[in-house]
């Protein structure tokens, strides 16, 4: 569990890490979807010093419930997808439409 955490979020934590597990997941992908969800919230309710604008200007995990998983209906928005290819760090990307960034993103 993330450090300087409240008794609500323990909670939210195990309760999600149980959901993961029970799913059929490994403990260790279960901790890091627990963790990531608890710390996306604890930004979005302005309890972490730093938060990324995708954390407090997205959807809340809990209304998205999986909308944006696997390929689904719109897939990851053109803000996910840029971001990440920035840390891969692919040139041009700052002029790459959506689906350029998606291909790109998939070789």
């Amino acid at each position: 569990m993330p450090a300087g955490s409240n008794a609500k979020r323990e909670r939210q934590y195990k309760h999600i890490k149980q959901s993961v597990k029970k799913r059929g997941a490994s403990t260790g992908l279960a901790e890091e979807i627990a963790a990531r969800t608890v710390n996306k919230e604890r930004a979005r309710a302005g309890e972490s010093r730093t938060a990324s604008r995708s954390s407090i200007d997205d959807v809340s995990s809990g209304h998205r419930g999986g909308k944006r998983s696997h390929s689904g209906a719109q897939g990851r928005t053109k803000e996910q997808l840029y971001n990440e290819a920035k840390q891969r760090n692919l040139k041009g990307r700052s002029r790459m439409t959506k689906a350029e960034l998606e291909r790109a993103l998939s070789r």
